[in-house]
């Protein structure tokens, strides 16, 4: 069993989803990004996800594109994600790395999950590519004992959902709405559906991601899936902080808030 699996079979053992958080590398600056993710931890996330900051993002929100851009601006690089994964990995948090295909293949697949073990990371969420066209990755993350996760719309296809769901491990992600990524006052209601029709295909856990920003929002989420991913309103605390060490009490503040929001669910509707 993975780092990642463990980890989740835990927290279920616990009777609760996990909390998944987000946040870019470089972010809020190259100086400040391991602490900052280090900061989450401490508030109460269970897995982290570390995005591969990329030029053209074009499923992230205009939240954290604002992250991206300043990390790029900084002068963050694609290897120094793997630092920040060294960094989530020294608290014993399983550590993934949120990116786009074009990275890894510039960089090459061998190359970079060799480098992403070396650092102590569990595995990748690949939003962009299909799984179909995924076997130059797979085959080597599989040999190094790394999770590839990929990622379900409501708009997906009971055939896209089973090849999904055959070429994921560590768990599916579910996105909850269409779109970009970003904060959002309400959720969609097809979550729990999409989330009950990538169960029908998997025995592996469902995560939901996408707009969930609030305890109340953890809460409903939580009531149906195996895990509560959380990003933009993780960058906000840090957009919005006047400072590093700000940024990094309102992260843990928030990671908090959420895990009670998650504590509240009922183990018995997941």
């Amino acid at each position: 069993m993975s780092v990642l699996s463990e980890r989740l079979a835990a927290v279920r053992g616990a009777g609760r989803a996990a909390l998944v958080g987000y946040l870019p590398a470089g972010f809020p600056s190259r100086a400040d990004s391991a602490a900052a993710l280090q900061a989450m931890v401490e508030g109460g996330v269970d897995v982290v996800e570390i995005g591969l900051p990329y030029s053209d993002p074009v499923l992230d929100g205009p939240v954290i594109q604002e992250a991206v851009d300043r990390a790029l601006s900084d002068g963050t690089t694609p290897l120094d994600v793997f630092a920040d994964v060294a960094a989530v990995a020294a608290t014993g948090t399983p550590a993934l790395v949120m990116t786009y295909w074009n990275p890894i293949e510039r960089i090459g697949p061998q190359r970079f999950a060799e480098m992403l073990v070396e650092a102590g990371g569990a595995g990748v969420i690949l939003p962009d590519l299909p799984p179909e066209e995924a076997s130059a990755w797979t085959s080597v993350a599989a040999s190094a004992g790394l999770d590839s996760v990929f990622l379900v719309a409501p708009s997906s296809s009971e055939d896209r959902i089973a090849k999904v769901a055959a070429a994921s491990s560590g768990f599916v992600y579910a996105a909850s709405l269409m779109g970009v990524t970003g904060v959002r006052s309400s959720l969609s209601g097809t979550a729990a559906a999409l989330v009950e029709r990538v169960r029908a295909r998997t025995e592996l856990p469902v995560c939901v991601g996408l707009g969930v920003s609030t305890p109340e929002q953890a809460r409903e989420v939580a009531g149906y899936a195996d895990g509560v991913i959380v990003g933009s309103a993780f960058v906000r605390r840090f957009l919005d902080a006047p400072d590093a060490e700000a940024g990094r009490t309102a992260a843990r503040e928030l990671a908090g808030a959420l895990r009670e929001g998650i504590a509240s669910a009922s183990a018995g509707t997941r």
